[in-house]
C-alpha cells in the first residue's frame, strides 16, 4: 500500500506541474482553454485519489499521525508529493513494512 501511495504521489505531482507548467501556459499565450478543463479534471481526480489512499495508507500501516498533516500539505503544493515521497520510501527501502 505504502508504494502504490508513492507511485500515485509521484503521478498527482507530475499532474500538478503538467496544469501549471502546460497547461496553464497554453491557455493564456496560445488561447486553449480547453486544455485547462481537461488537464485540471485530471490534476482534481488524481488529487482526491492521493488523499484517500494517503488516508488509507496512514490506517492500515499505523504511519504516525503527523503524516496526516505533512500529507495533506504536500498534497496542495507543486513540489510537496515528491518531498513526502522521499520520506516515506525509507521505510520502503528498509522493508518495515510489508503492507
Amino acid at each position: 500500500m505504502l508504494r502504490f501511495l508513492i507511485i500515485l504521489g509521484i503521478i498527482e505531482g507530475l499532474s500538478t506541474l503538467a496544469l501549471v507548467f502546460v497547461a496553464m501556459p497554453l491557455k493564456y499565450f496560445y488561447e486553449l482553454p480547453e486544455v485547462v478543463t481537461l488537464m485540471g479534471s485530471i490534476h482534481g481526480f488524481l488529487f482526491i485519489l492521493y488523499l484517500h489512499t494517503l488516508f488509507a495508507t496512514i490506517y492500515l500501516i499505523e504511519l504516525p499521525k503527523k503524516v496526516i498533516f505533512w500529507g495533506t500539505l504536500a498534497a496542495l503544493l507543486p513540489f510537496g508529493p515528491f518531498v513526502l515521497d522521499r520520506w516515506l520510501l525509507r521505510p520502503v527501502k528498509e522493508n518495515r513494512f510489508t503492507n
